[in-house]
């Protein structure tokens, strides 16, 4: 990671503050498309807030390029991470990468790491949260650690494939709290783990909150607590795991998607784009366009995106290999 980056934050801040009265700013070393890799299916979460962010950035390029977006998901999408990792470093060509970045190379899934790329902007940064029904009966998160304590390995803990996010958030919940959950995997994704809960056939299930807020509005389903230092927006009374449990410690887990370049591209094209992005997700109409997909804006660019996925690869490094010791 260039050490220039780190001052990208600072020269772009300028134009967060006047964006209003500035003309966009130009993506100007684009001579051709840029292509952007979106290691995932149609239609999905990563794919919709790739697809609206460079929707809402065309205007910043010059007249004649756009962005070309490509679904690659083969491979688990380490296929297309690996081709951008390695493509020449021009700027031409980008991925969205996403928080199992951080896990698989600790499960010898993939030989790239955060590492091999240079972060641009956040799309996505939703906190973990865990769920239960409305009518368990567990109105705090203190109360459902309680009564999984009392019967250990017997509450029922819905995650979308074990190995990834969701079953490792619920072991750095065991992990944390000193309980023991049954988990269980819904390898479809969060929807069929969701149903299952609703259903009644499981205790709970780890997911982000915007994935069950119209469940918890409709007074089916509850969110005890979010895994981040700071309260989530979207549910602004549901507490974080420290203040749920009175720890001493934050208890960070968040599913995020980053576009990033390749790691050696010069710190010319890593500013234009930073410093381009950074207005886009700035803007109200960009903000107001991902909220009504269930996202909440973030401004997390350059640096800062940087320093979570390394602080994410550290803890899943960690939380991977005290899963495999079990």
């Amino acid at each position: 990671m260039k050490k220039t980056l780190i001052l990208l934050l600072a020269s772009v801040m300028p134009f967060c503050a006047n964006q209003a009265f500035a003309e966009p700013s130009t993506i100007g070393y684009a001579k051709k498309n840029i292509e952007v890799v979106i290691p995932k299916n149609p239609g999905g979460g990563t794919d919709t807030s790739a697809r609206t962010l460079l929707e809402y950035s065309k205007d910043h390029l010059p007249k004649g390029v756009i962005f070309v977006p490509v679904n690659k998901p083969a491979g688990n999408g380490i296929t297309g991470l690996i081709e951008v990792a390695r493509a020449k470093p021009d700027g031409y060509k980008l991925v969205m990468t996403t928080v199992e970045l951080a896990m698989f190379p600790h499960q010898n899934k993939s030989p790239v790491t955060y590492k091999d790329f240079t972060p641009l902007v956040t799309t996505i940064a939703d906190p973990v949260a865990i769920v239960v029904r409305a009518d368990a009966g567990y109105d705090t998160l203190q109360a459902f650690i309680d009564a999984a304590k009392q019967q250990p390995g017997k509450f029922k803990v819905g995650n979308s494939g074990m190995g990834a996010i969701y079953h490792l958030a619920a072991v750095n919940i065991e992990k944390t709290t000193g309980t023991k959950f049954n988990h269980i995997p819904y390898n479809e994704g969060t929807g069929p783990s969701i149903a299952a809960l609703i259903g009644g056939h499981i205790d709970a299930v780890l997911t982000t909150p915007g994935a069950v807020k119209s469940q918890v509005d409709a007074g089916i389903l509850k969110v005890l607590a979010v895994m981040d230092e700071k309260r989530f927006e979207l549910v602004p009374d549901v507490p974080t795991i420290k203040e749920a449990l009175g720890l001493d410690v934050n208890v960070k887990m968040r599913a995020w998607a980053v576009l990033a370049t390749t790691a050696k591209v010069s710190p010319e094209v890593a500013e234009q784009l930073v410093k381009a992005f950074t207005e886009v997700v700035n803007t109200p109409a960009y903000q107001d366009a991902v909220r009504k997909q269930g996202i909440m804006p973030v401004t997390i660019v350059g640096q800062d995106a940087y320093n979570m996925m390394r602080e994410d690869d550290e803890l899943y490094k960690q939380l991977i290999a005290d899963t495999l010791k079990k």
